[in-house]
């Protein structure tokens, strides 16, 4: 084959393999997506198999359209005598598309018709509502979103309702609502995206004929990212395989980064176990990066145990080492980025669209943001909303306009029932119609309503809903009753201390943690400001998020999650907040197999990078209006210094000496019992003092065997304290 001219002999070798099952180990850079497709067409060009009897599987319609598109290329050239019609083509196509197809011709030997609606996300955390209020539980106490996570998490592991592992009451009063939802469901003749996969691995495990049929249908199956497969997918291709054997895999388990929705990089390990006859091969090859950047990233993901090794070697050869930089603050290292990038584009050594920022959370791209518009330089921001943008902080926003300008019609429309307080349209119409009627605002006319019968609006509405209009009413006359007695940091803290906005933003899902950080990150702004007024932090804002950054295919630098850097690729690449607690992040403390994926997602982020890689850490960052010490990555410190330019702080370095000593002194064989003071109160919890009553915690750490609580308490405002002079009793 012409073709194969064009493959190095790693590739060809993948392509040229024999029957059976074959494990592709790709590296990043490698060309796996190439290798597929041409395997595709080396099976129907030397081996003779006909294209409709190929399955081809991955895990996006972009992916599965570019597929598609080269497979195409290579049919018409094979079957250039007959129309296009008549050309019968290989199954491409998601997982999730895969098996709604199956299952419309399968449906009649499950609980719902072949022309079930499957259920968007928005329709399945309404259908989890529903299933909490019909068993009378809170869903204050059992938040939706959190609920859907453990009913997504229980269908990727194959647990029917009838099947869910219970151990706790929770777990108990879970499965209810899990039975409950699939109810629903059902009585919809709905399937949510996870059924999709749930079922047809059912059917196929329950009905013999049915395996059967489809595992004769096709000969060979191949997948892509095979690494981002979960269980249920995992046990879906064994069925489909289990007559031909053709099983053809491409992954690579050094980037499996999508933990948190239910992938399991062990499913690799599982396919060397269940096909022990399995051929092996590594696509080390890497046609991307040079050999520095790729020393680094192995340098790196090397420490990860249970893994294939891999020794990637460079097709461009040599190049400039990556860069550490250490910065003052997280300010600091945002200015180190746009002025480096600036300084590169006035060199011409890189154009500013070959430059991309990347960093763990998406609140981080704030101060990134800043940076680059006050330095006057276009960016677009990739895979999220610009931080001004997002929900949660343009409620907040949205309540500070309106304490500042209670004319603001636009910002009690978007808040007068965020968090929801029980005010529906038809309320809402009836306080617009009374205030444009009587001449007066409608934040003046719900500050009146706070007055009761005693109001001369009380009469106009039946008597719950003026208690409810008068509540919120209340809120905002005592609000704007401090305004010149807080400062803006003090006044978003009574905001979310008032509306219980923790509550309601951070539902214990992913999402819910990263909007309530987002809301941190704001509070962050807040206290840069907490010298000036309201006013002054508004105006802020507003040239800021006035600002719209550059869209559509603009060459300007790109701004991204690690997360959403996966499949792309820059000459310049800059990874940010390379701090403990950062990146790695501090929920993946206590979890070896989450700390392994945070390993995993800075590898991924390491080989996007082509040219140069800019890695940056900060010496303080700030936390909850603070400035705080931080270490540097645990990561770096894995990285041999005669691989970087640059270096620790000799306070960051005293730092990584300290780590090493503790970890040569701290033997497995040996127990030391040390006494250890623990933190008792942590960010969100509500406490009680005897003297100031009820109050917020907005941090807590330890310093010199004592808790230290940061408290904001409604009537005396942000108080310090020691844990154990403080008699706090935690409330909540």
């Amino acid at each position: 084959m012409d073709i194969l001219k064009l493959l190095n002999e790693q590739q060809q070798q993948a392509v040229m393999a024999g029957l059976g099952p074959v494990l592709v180990m790709a590296g990043p850079g490698s060309g796996k997506t190439r290798v597929l497709t041409y395997r595709i067409a080396y099976l129907i060009q030397m081996m003779g198999v006909r294209p409709h009897q190929i399955l081809a599987v991955t895990f996006t319609n972009k992916a599965a359209r570019e597929m598609e598109t080269r497979v195409a290329d290579i049919l018409a050239d094979r079957f250039s005598d007959v129309t296009q019609s008549q050309v019968q083509r290989p199954s491409l196509g998601t997982f999730h598309a895969t098996c709604a197809r199956i299952l419309r011709k399968e449906a009649h030997h499950l609980p719902f018709s072949a022309n079930f609606v499957i259920f968007d996300s928005d329709d399945q955390i309404s259908v989890v509502k529903q299933a909490i209020r019909d068993i009378d539980l809170d869903d204050k106490l059992y938040r939706p979103r959190a609920v859907h996570g453990v009913i997504s998490n229980a269908k990727n592991e194959l647990f029917l309702p009838d099947d869910f592992p219970i151990q706790t009451y929770r777990d108990e009063v879970m499965a209810r609502i899990y039975r409950r939802y699939q109810e629903l469901l059902l009585a919809s003749n709905a399937l949510d995206f996870d059924d999709l996969l749930l079922w047809t691995a059912y059917v196929m495990d329950n009905h013999p004929q049915v395996r059967e049929y489809w595992g004769r249908r096709f000969e060979h199956v191949l997948v892509d990212e095979f690494q981002d497969t979960n269980l249920a997918q995992y046990e879906l291709l064994k069925h489909l395989v289990h007559f031909h054997r053709n099983i053809y895999v491409v992954g690579d388990a050094d980037q499996s980064i999508y933990g948190w929705r239910g992938a399991d990089y062990r499913n690799v390990l599982r396919f060397e176990n269940d096909f022990p006859d399995a051929q092996k091969i590594l696509l080390e090859h890497n046609y991307r990066s040079t050999q520095p950047i790729l020393d680094v990233a192995m340098a790196v993901i090397d420490r990860n145990p249970a893994r294939t090794p891999k020794r990637l070697f460079a097709e461009r050869g040599s190049g400039t080492k990556v860069i550490l930089q250490e910065a003052y603050d997280d300010r600091a290292e945002a200015v180190y980025v746009v002025d480096t990038i600036a300084g590169l584009v006035a060199r011409k050594q890189v154009e500013p669209g070959d430059c991309a920022v990347m960093y763990r959370t998406n609140a981080q791209s704030r101060l990134l943001e800043e940076a680059f518009l006050r330095a006057g330089l276009p960016y677009k921001l990739v895979g999220a909303q610009r931080f001004y943008g997002r929900r949660e902080v343009k409620d907040i926003i949205a309540y500070l306009r309106l304490i500042h300008n209670p004319n603001d019609s636009i910002s009690l429309m978007r808040i007068i029932n965020t968090p929801a307080r029980g005010i529906g349209n038809k309320t809402v119409i009836t306080i617009r119609t009374l205030a444009q009627q009587s001449g007066v605002g409608m934040v003046e006319l719900l500050e009146d309503l706070r007055k009761g019968d005693e109001s001369v609006f009380w009469n106009s509405f039946p008597s719950r809903m003026a208690k409810v209009a008068g509540a919120f009413g209340h809120l905002f006359y005592r609000w704007r009753g401090l305004l010149n007695q807080l400062n803006p940091l003090e006044l978003v803290d009574q905001i979310l201390l008032d509306t219980e906005y923790q509550t309601y933003i951070d539902d214990g899902s992913d999402e819910g943690h990263d909007r309530w950080e987002n809301i941190l990150e704001l509070r962050r702004l807040a206290a840069e400001h907490e010298l000036s007024s309201l006013e002054t932090f508004l105006e802020h804002i507003a040239l800021v998020s006035d600002q719209d950054t550059l869209i559509g295919e603009m060459k300007v630098p790109t701004l991204m999650t690690l997360h959403a850097a996966k499949g792309l690729e820059f000459p310049t690449v800059f990874i940010v907040g390379l701090n403990d607690g950062t990146l790695p992040h501090s929920r993946s403390f206590d979890d070896p197999e989450a700390m392994q994926e945070e390993r995993r997602l800075f590898y991924v982020g390491i080989t996007r990078a082509m040219d140069r890689l800019y890695l940056v850490n900060a010496q303080s960052r700030s936390q909850f209006g603070y400035p705080e010490p931080a270490d540097p990555s645990r990561y770096i410190e894995d990285i041999p210094s005669g691989l970087i330019e640059g270096r620790f702080s000799s306070a960051s370095q005293l730092t990584v000496k300290n780590r090493q000593n503790q970890a040569a002194r701290w033997k497995p064989d040996r127990v030391i019992e040390e006494p250890k003071t623990t933190q008792h109160f942590h960010p969100g919890m509500r406490v009680l003092h005897p003297a100031w009553e009820e109050g917020m915690v907005l941090n807590s750490r330890l310093e010199d065997d004592e808790e230290i609580v940061d408290i904001f308490f409604e009537g005396v405002g942000l108080k310090r304290v020691a844990a154990s002079m403080a008699k706090l009793e935690i409330i909540t």
